[in-house]
């Protein structure tokens, strides 16, 4: 998603961490980290997922949840309303990635391909395997499992461009509706969504190895954009006036999530 750019991100940039070799991280736990980069051991899945957006599989049940999603500005913000959580797994065909998105009230309007989709309320993911603001993917979907998917030659601070056409070739994704979606008449549950990203898509262009090694190390994020809504006529409506909240996994300490120095690091382990 392009989002706003706080007047202070020149000095953040100075700063950048830059660089495709992450820490090594104890793959028996994820440590939290206050307002820094977050980190997870992404562990190999004992057999293939079935992607239906429920979570429910035995497999899903070894892989550790990420920490509770922050606001995008990091501890300066409060804490976000709604929980959001994520978790990973792979084999060799596949990154899995699955989110649990508390909701009240669950809506979306949007239903081609490649529609906007963050004008509705959104899960996204960020992937720039080496870390270099180059070459990286974005994929975004709606609770009506409607996905928008893009390649960034750059960021939009270095001149970008996003290219729109691009696809993420067999890709495949679901999600589950824990309510009824677009019915202000109940309240919902929350939405979670399942993706599985094919290694031979994103190998395009990582210059790493994917499917990766045991112990290599990825950029990633996670953006959850939420809309305030109304009821009028029955119907569900973004409140006028009002910005998006941008939730992340690993703060960016800006409202920018395209300064992928700021993703979290995700490694790889064999460890089932």
């Amino acid at each position: 998603m392009i989002r706003r750019v706080s007047a202070g991100i020149t000095l953040l940039l100075v700063a950048w961490l830059g660089g495709c070799v992450g820490p090594q991280i104890d793959a028996h736990s994820v440590q939290p980290r206050p307002d820094g980069p977050r980190q997870y051991v992404c562990r190999r899945a004992a057999v293939p997922i079935v992607i239906d957006g429920r979570l429910d599989e035995p497999a899903w049940g070894q892989a550790a949840w990420t920490d509770r999603f922050v606001d995008i500005e990091g501890a300066a913000r409060p804490l976000p309303r709604l929980a959001t959580r994520a978790k990973m797994l792979w084999d060799d065909q596949y990154l899995y990635i699955g989110a649990d998105l508390e909701e009240t009230h669950v809506w979306a309007t949007l239903k081609e391909h490649d529609e906007i989709v963050f004008h509705d309320n959104d899960f996204e993911i960020f992937i720039d395997p080496d870390g270099d603001r180059r070459e990286y993917y974005e994929i975004e979907i709606n609770a009506l499992n409607t996905i928008f998917d893009l390649f960034l030659v750059r960021t939009y601070l270095d001149g970008g461009p996003a290219l729109h056409a691009w696809d993420c070739k067999d890709l495949k994704s679901a999600v589950h509706v824990a309510g009824t979606p677009n019915d202000p008449a109940d309240a919902d549950q929350g939405w979670s969504v399942e993706f599985a990203l094919p290694w031979k898509t994103l190998a395009e262009a990582a210059h790493r190895p994917a499917p990766p090694h045991d112990g290599d190390t990825w950029r990633v994020n996670f953006s959850r954009v939420e809309w305030e809504t109304r009821v009028v006529s029955g119907r569900y409506e973004k409140v006028p006036n009002t910005p998006e909240d941008n939730w992340v996994w690993s703060p960016q300490g800006v409202i920018n999530m395209h300064m992928p120095e700021k993703w979290g690091y995700l490694q790889f382990s064999m460890l089932p």
